[in-house]
């Protein structure tokens, strides 16, 4: 299945996941959310709790006793303790090629305007596409999403 690089200009880290993560739980998936740094992940936990309640998004932090049964984990460890159907990595989070040939979906979050993170989605973007893994390349674009590439 893809694996969805979505290239952050405008929104936030924050808005866009939790829009992702709203639609997968609606498919039935469950998600593991993969953080390069425990600060984004404790962040990105922080603003799910704080949504309204129509828009709730189940989820909890890795560690605790009941991680395998979280819709949505939140983790820096390489494992998929949740036994997902998706993965989402942000700041920098390494996602294999097994994974992204594995599960029904992948999205790599990335700060557009941080030079380093644009550099490691193109590295994770080579490698991946050299393991076979297709992938698609989405940018802010207009009032949305548009896709601008695909390999």
């Amino acid at each position: 299945m893809p694996a969805l690089f979505y290239h952050l200009t405008r929104s936030t880290l924050e808005q866009t996941a939790e829009t992702i993560l709203l639609r997968a739980l609606g498919q039935g998936w469950r998600v593991t959310l993969r953080g390069g740094d425990a600060g984004v992940l404790a962040r990105l936990d922080a603003a799910l709790w704080a949504g309204d309640e129509a828009g709730f998004l189940p989820h909890g932090l890795a560690g605790g006793p009941y991680d395998a049964d979280q819709p949505v984990l939140l983790t820096t460890g390489a494992g998929l303790a949740n036994d997902p159907q998706a993965l989402m990595a942000v700041a920098g989070a390494p996602v294999s090629a097994g994974e992204a040939l594995a599960l029904q979906r992948v999205w790599i979050l990335f700060d557009g305007n941080d030079p380093a993170a644009l550099e490691a989605a193109r590295a994770q973007w080579r490698e991946l596409a050299a393991a076979g893994a297709s992938a698609q390349y989405w940018s802010e674009a207009g009032r949305g999403w548009e896709k601008k590439a695909e390999r």
